[in-house]
């Protein structure tokens, strides 16, 4: 008999409505209320509670992805954490059903304090028993989430006078709101009026994950720090300094500072912690600083905001950029700025007809449009490698957004390597006093003592030792410093950021040992690599290692230093997994060096005769668990088949004749949730959990992709690996796993973004956990890592002409330094509807739809995401039209911006996450989605609309000098099959695989000079490398390829396609402009969409 959800390991997911890493705040289930306009939200007026500690209670609104909704769902009551902003509606106490609270213990006392969570469950609310359904295994203080995807667990808020929690209301015991309107069957980004019937792909309301850049008063945490340079607490100033006394922060809120209120500041500028100042009730959710009121002054307030604070510390209106022309020449120069923009701007707007041009390709594949900011502050920006909007001018109101019919986000990609990063260290990180903002390029200095911040518009004070300019060697010149130079910088940060001393690098290993596996022969590949990066490892001398295989039984390794080889401790009861001699199985790198490498030189042999078929993975996770839990640290996991035993299996759920239906594709969600509580245990504990799946089988990776999702893991995948039938397999496994063993890591990391006042982030997607509204938890961080963030405007930005956006990353680096990286994006506001077009990002917006597209997948279903992506390109294209007069009707046009949405749109419909009617193997298409949630810009537009190109006749014309290389720069084609000809040879480059495609008459010449065969005939079917050869030719492919795949961190196979070849129907499915028997061609497309506008 299966045990309810709460009771422990191994519970159907049963009603999972929302995708799984696309964390909210309001009910996943509510159905939704009709509305008038895009991003338009109903909101539920209630009674509002006067706060305490400025805890915002807000009204309850509908969710954003429009999911089916059931009359007997029902919403779990979780407890408050602390300045936590939550819905709370009122609610019939019969629909209430109240857990009991499972204090989250901090294993071995790392955590100070104590973080409750509450235990939600479908049936019955309870406690987990320690050895309730694993009998002998007690996850420590599991954080248990409920079977609703996006219903994501929060700490608790204590009434200071009754003692008594604040409980907040998220999906699982709410009664059903009232359902107004016509069911909608149609999906799509705009709300329609009740009665049309369409359903909307809103984004999530005010009230489901906003980012407060504002505090939630805390009291002040500082940390005395005397023997350390780069202490960076809080005191009164505008500064984090270390120069007094306090208990250390007990909660990550505390520890990036986000919410800390300076205790020392008058209380005309801000409420005191005790001063449970009321908020009107008519001010809607969401708005950005839920504590702090607008700081302008002797202008009229924004319509839905409360009073104004008054006092030394605020300024009466926004940081302005402009400054006096100090001589003809700098204002011959903004002069020539603004006519450049001007004409950017215009051609950006030029009417493209979508029917009549056809090359519209952009020379390069990563164009990015530019912004009405002014040169200077275009030259202080975030790099858009690094920080990148869907919309370059952001729109003034809500209501301007709406008309655009454009969504608002950001792509982040926080850790990327860099090669020129300004590393701080100082004794003082100056920061604003209010939202806790770092001083950034962005502020403005009022004079040599003051500054004020570009979010809440705060005037700070500058501390003594900012006053000194350590590159110029200068006093007196605050504006000068590197941190104020550069949109991009990294301090090194003190004991004041940390809840415990920095960890040591820790790896553990667990290796998939059953007989699939080592018929394979990934674990040869494995150790070997290992042996050979052995040195190479990120840490320092504290750095741990330990090692655990797996079949039917657990298998652990003593590697204890004294030892003369390595021991060998075999625990066959998976039922109640427990650790043989835990003091000896994770062990010091260098100590145990030699003992190390012993064991990884006879592992690959150790199983080579084993008949056993049965996979424990489940029992061997929960093993892995128990070695790290103590100190954080990665686990890399290496699986082949579909777990058959013990906690956690699973069974076949993938139909092959349903692999081509042109209908709904089913078993997206994962079939258990024991692997999502698993990575749960992980990452409070600061581990996080990779995912390498080596199978030709399939092996649900639904399910199993689930410990990487929620712990801030990576999922590795390689269908029909196999050491000796699928060497191009093998060698980018070899690649890849090197990479990972050595590329850049960081540890027990959490991130905030804050963005100016008016603006709000509502939902946030990629690999993490969410521990607050704002804070991403992520227990490992790394350089190949992107997220996604949806915003909305919460307030008519008519006050200021910019905008900004500020992501902080507070980790540990594997040297034992704790580190904060910080991005700023700054961005103009724009009150002209042609103007939010001129600044259409086309492939952020792109990136958005499809991470938003995975999630409506999962949460509804594969056609309704399909429905949605086509109607974002009506919507938008419509909204254009209905801007330009004088069009016919049979005329289809967009602006110069947008005029590749809809190719990339139908690119993403072929692309195998999203495609039907064409073979998709289930694990590819589940994979396929964990990278458009996960991979960054770059290489995510390669995967949706990959770059051809013709190299049988490169030149040196137009190419560019990298080192001591020429680069040949051949143009962009089309992906379509009117581009080929039978006399040329063709690169496609799709991010992680090429394809070279030579045609039946290509020239003799090209072939012997490049691929080193006489004739088209001698081509083998299975090559996979190029030779290098000393001729021209081939130096000038060579350096081309290499040049491509030296700006991705991964290995991109390329495959020598020929017309009797295996990848040939690979290579034509790419060419997404043309027809194929279940997808329509780039052309009829265009006429489908222009219907669809005409109606």
């Amino acid at each position: 008999m299966q045990q309810p959800l709460s009771t422990g390991h191994g519970a159907p997911l049963q009603n999972s409505s929302t995708a799984p890493e696309c964390h909210q705040q309001v009910p996943s289930k509510a159905p939704l209320a009709p509305t008038a306009g895009l991003y338009n939200f109903t909101y539920y007026q209630n009674n509002y509670q006067a706060p305490v500690h400025n805890v915002v209670r807000p009204s309850l609104c509908p969710t954003s992805l429009g999911a089916p909704q059931g009359p007997g769902q029902m919403h779990t009551a979780l407890p408050l954490g602390p300045n936590l902003i939550t819905a709370s509606p009122q609610f019939d106490p019969a629909f209430v059903s109240t857990p009991l609270q499972v204090g989250y213990v901090p294993n071995l006392g790392h955590y100070p304090g104590q973080v409750h969570y509450s235990v939600p469950s479908q049936n019955t609310t309870q406690g987990i028993p320690p050895n309730s359904s694993n009998p002998g295994f007690s996850y420590h203080a599991m954080p248990v989430f409920s079977t609703q995807y996006n219903t994501h667990l929060t700490s608790q808020t204590i009434h200071p006078a009754t003692r008594q929690p604040l409980v907040g209301v998220l999906p699982g015991h709410v009664k059903p709101l009232p359902e107004t309107g016509q069911r909608p069957i149609q999906a799509s980004f705009q709300p329609y009026p009740a009665g049309d019937a369409a359903v909307s792909w809103q984004p999530l309301s005010r009230a489901s994950m906003t980012t407060s850049a504002g505090p939630v008063t805390n009291p002040p945490v500082t940390v005395s720090s005397p023997n350390s340079q780069t202490s960076a607490g809080v005191d009164s100033s505008s500064s984090t300094s270390s120069s007094t006394n306090a208990s250390l922060p007990n909660n990550y809120d505390a520890l990036e500072g986000g919410n800390y209120q300076d205790s020392t500041s008058s209380a005309a500028t801000a409420p005191a912690a005790s001063d449970p100042r009321p908020l009107k009730s008519s001010k809607p959710f969401g708005y950005a600083y839920p504590t702090l009121q607008p700081v302008y002054q002797n202008v009229a307030p924004p319509s839905h905001s409360v009073s104004q604070p008054t006092g030394p510390g605020y300024s009466p209106g926004p940081p302005q950029f402009t400054e006096p022309f100090s001589s003809v020449d700098q204002l011959s120069s903004n002069m020539e700025g603004l006519n450049l923009r001007n004409k950017r701007r215009t051609e950006a707007l030029r009417q493209v007809s979508l029917l009549q041009e056809r090359d519209i390709l952009p020379p390069v594949p990563n164009m990015i449009p530019q912004s009405n900011l002014s040169q200077e502050l275009k030259k202080l920006n975030c790099s858009p490698d690094l920080f990148r909007c869907t919309l370059m001018n952001i729109p003034q109101t809500q209501a301007l957004l709406n008309k655009a019919k454009l969504p608002l986000g950001l792509l982040l990609h926080p850790f990327k390597d860099l090669t020129h990063l300004p590393v701080i260290t100082s004794s003082t990180i100056v920061r604003c006093r209010t939202c806790r903002t770092y001083i950034n390029p962005f502020v403005s200095f009022l004079d040599q003592r003051r500054w004020k911040c570009n979010l809440c518009y705060r005037v700070n004070d500058v501390p003594e030792e900012f006053m000194y300019n350590p590159l110029t060697r200068s006093y007196g010149e605050p504006h000068k410093r590197p941190e104020v130079q550069t949109a991009t910088v990294e301090f090194i940060a003190s004991s004041d950021y940390m809840l415990r001393p920095p960890q040591p690098a820790v790896y553990l290993f667990v290796f998939d040992v059953s007989h699939n596996a080592v018929e394979s022969g990934y674990l040869n590949i494995c150790c070997q690599s290992l042996l050979e990066n052995f040195d190479k490892l990120p840490g320092d001398s504290r750095t741990k290692i330990g090692f655990i295989t797996f079949d039917s039984t657990i298998h652990f390794f003593n590697l204890q230093e004294g030892l003369s080889q390595p021991q060998m401790l075999i625990v066959s009861d998976i039922e109640d997994i427990f650790l043989p001699t835990p003091d000896s199985l994770m062990v010091n790198l260098h100590e145990s060096k030699e003992l190390i490498k012993d064991l990884l030189k006879v592992l690959p042999t150790m199983f080579t005769n084993t008949r056993e078929t049965h996979s424990a993975l489940g029992p061997a996770l929960q093993a892995a668990f128990k070695l790290m839990s103590a100190t954080g640290g990665r686990i890399s996991v290496f699986q082949t088949q579909l777990p058959s035993i013990g906690v956690g299996c699973l069974q076949s759920r993938e139909d092959p004749n349903q692999r081509s239906t042109a209908k709904g594709v089913q078993h997206l969600a994962p079939a258990t949730d024991f692997y999502k509580k698993f990575a749960l245990d992980c990452s409070g504990q600061q581990v996080a959990v990779d995912l390498f799946l080596l199978s030709g089988q399939y092996s649900d990776m639904a399910s199993l992709a689930c410990m990487a999702k929620y712990s801030a893991g990576s999922v590795f995948y390689y269908p029909s690996f196999h050491h000796i039938h699928n060497p191009a397999q093998v060698e980018k496994f070899q690649k890849d796993f090197k990479r990972y063993l050595i590329r850049k890591i960081g540890f027990e990391a959490v991130m905030r973004i804050r963005c100016t006042k008016g603006l709000s982030i509502h939902t946030f997607h990629g690999n993490f956990f969410v521990r607050s509204t704002d804070l991403l938890s992520l227990a490992n961080i790394n350089p190949d890592s992107g997220f996604t963030v949806q915003m909305s405007i919460d307030e008519n930005l008519v006050n200021t002409s910019i905008v900004c956006f500020q992501a902080a990353l507070l980790y540990t680096s594997s040297k034992g330094e704790r580190r904060i990286r910080v991005h700023t994006l700054c961005l103009p506001i724009v009150k002209s509807v042609a103007d939010v077009y001129a600044g259409a990002d086309v492939q952020a917006i792109t990136c958005l739809l499809a991470t938003m597209a995975v999630d409506r997948s999962v949460s509804s279903s594969l056609s309704d995401a399909r429905d949605a992506l086509v109607n974002a390109v009506v919507d938008s294209l419509s909204a254009y039209r209905s801007t330009v007069s004088n069009l016919q009707r049979s005329v289809l046009v967009a602006p110069n911006s947008l005029r590749l949405f809809a190719l990339y749109i139908l690119a993403l419909l072929k692309q195998q996450a999203f495609r039907t009617g064409t073979s998709t193997r289930l694990d590819e298409r589940i994979f396929a989605m964990c990278e458009m949630k996960t991979q960054p810009l770059v290489h995510l537009m390669l995967t949706i609309h990959p770059s051809l190109y013709r190299i049988d006749n490169l030149s040196d014309e137009g190419s560019i000098v990298v080192g001591d290389k020429t680069i040949p720069q051949p143009p962009i084609l089309h992906l379509s099959i009117e581009k080929l000809s039978k006399e040329g040879a063709f690169l496609m480059d799709c991010g992680s695989v090429m394809y070279l495609w030579v045609g039946k008459s290509c020239s003799n010449n090209f072939i012997s000079e490049v691929l080193g065969f006489p004739n088209y005939a001698s081509i083998p079917q299975n090559m996979t490398h190029l030779p290098e050869l000393n001729t021209t030719l081939s130096q000038r492919t060579n350096n081309f390829i290499s040049w491509l795949r030296d700006n991705r961190p991964f290995l991109s196979i390329i495959y020598v396609v020929n017309d009797d070849g295996p990848m040939k129907v690979n290579f034509y499915q790419k060419l997404v402009e043309d027809r194929t028997e279940s997808a329509l061609s780039y052309y009829e497309f265009l006429l489908h969409i222009q219907q669809q506008i005409s109606k």
